[in-house]
C-alpha cells in the first residue's frame, strides 16, 4: 500500500493499540488515541483514510464516536472499521447499520486484520479516484466549479466555527478572446492549460484548492490566509503567469499573457456568506480590469451582499 495512507486506532486499551499497530504498520502511517474524544480531535486534524474504532470504551463508546464522525463534514472521507469483543451476528449487524464499512472481532487475528485493512484502503483509494474524476475539469485537470462550490461552502463554515481567516482569489486571463481570435481555439486551450498548471503548482499548502470557474476564469481557495498574505499571493501569481512568456501581442496590458485577480480575505462572522465573499472577489476583479489589467486588487474588509 502507498505510504501516504493514514490509519487511526481509537481504543482505550494500550495493549490492543500496540497489537493493532504492529499488525497494520506496513500498510500506512499509524496514529492512535486512547479515548473517543481524543480520537475525534486527532481525526479532524489528520483526516485518516481508515479508523479502527473500539466499540467498548469508557466514557464515549465507539458508537457515539462513529456518530460524531458521520456528522462531521471534515471526516466524511474516513472509513470506520469497528473492533469489538462482541462477535454475535446481532453485534455485527449493529456495527454495519451504524455506518461502519467492516467489523473485526476480538481476539484479533493478524491475517484477518491485515486483509480487511488492506481491502478497505484499496476501496478508499478507488473511491477517491472516482471522486477526483467526477470533480475534475476535463481541459485543465483542475477541480471543476461544482466541486469548488461545495468546498467553498464547507471551508467557509469551518473557518466560521474556528474563527480563522479565509482567502479567495478570482483569476481571469486578460484579453483571452483576442488570443483565441488570433491563434485559434487549440492554442487557446493550451494557454489555459499552462495557466492552470501555474495555479496548481502555486496551491501548495494543505487545503489550498485551485479550480476552473468557467471559460478563462479560475478561482483559488486559500484556507487560514490573512489579508496581507493574500495580497502577496495575488502579486506573486500575477508575476508567475506573466513569466510563462506566452506571446499575446494583441493584449492591452503586455505583449504576453497576463491575468487580473480579484482578492477577498475574511474572518467569517455570523452574518457573512460564502456567496457574498465570492461576489466581493468578483467586484475586485472588475476593478483590476478597469485599472489596466495585469494586477491584483483586494476587496474591502467586509464583502457586500450580491
Amino acid at each position: 500500500m502507498t505510504p501516504t495512507n493514514t490509519i487511526l486506532i481509537i481504543d482505550d486499551s494500550p495493549d490492543t493499540i500496540r497489537l493493532l499497530s504492529a499488525m497494520v504498520r506496513e500498510q500506512g502511517r499509524v496514529l492512535f488515541a486512547t479515548s473517543g474524544a481524543a480520537g475525534l480531535e486527532l481525526a479532524k486534524v489528520q483526516r485518516p483514510q481508515l479508523i479502527l474504532l473500539d466499540v467498548e470504551m469508557q466514557g464515549m463508546d465507539g458508537f457515539a464516536v462513529n456518530e460524531q464522525i458521520r456528522r462531521d463534514p471534515d471526516l466524511r472521507g474516513s472509513a470506520v472499521i469497528f473492533v469489538t469483543a462482541q462477535s454475535s451476528p446481532e453485534a455485527e449487524i449493529a456495527c454495519l447499520d451504524a455506518g461502519a464499512v467492516d467489523f473485526i472481532p476480538k481476539p484479533l487475528n493478524a491475517a484477518v486484520v491485515q486483509a480487511r485493512v488492506r481491502t478497505h484502503l484499496r476501496l478508499q483509494a478507488a473511491l477517491t479516484a472516482l471522486d477526483e474524476l467526477a470533480n475534475q475539469d476535463g481541459l485543465t485537470g483542475l477541480y471543476n466549479r461544482r466541486y469548488f462550490d461545495r468546498q467553498l461552502a464547507a471551508e467557509f463554515a469551518r473557518h466560521r466555527r474556528h474563527q480563522l481567516p479565509l482567502g479567495l482569489a478570482l483569476i481571469d486571463v486578460d484579453d483571452f478572446k483576442l488570443f483565441n481570435d488570433r491563434y485559434g481555439h487549440q492554442r487557446g486551450d493550451g494557454c489555459l492549460q499552462e495557466v492552470a498548471e501555474a495555479l496548481r503548482d502555486g496551491a501548495r499548502r494543505p487545503g489550498e484548492l485551485a479550480a476552473r470557474y468557467g471559460g478563462e476564469e479560475f478561482v483559488v481557495l486559500l484556507p487560514n490566509t490573512t489579508p496581507d498574505a493574500l495580497e502577496r499571493y495575488g502579486d506573486w501569481m500575477c508575476r508567475r503567469i506573466g513569466a510563462l512568456g506566452i506571446a499575446h501581442p494583441g493584449a492591452s496590458a503586455a505583449p504576453h499573457v497576463t491575468c487580473s485577480i480579484g482578492l477577498c480575505a475574511l474572518l467569517p462572522g455570523p452574518d457573512d456568506t460564502a456567496e457574498a465573499m465570492l461576489h466581493a472577489a468578483d467586484m475586485a476583479l472588475y476593478r483590476a480590469k478597469r485599472a489596466g489589467r495585469n494586477r491584483s486588487v483586494m476587496a474591502g474588509p467586509e464583502p457586500q451582499p450580491a
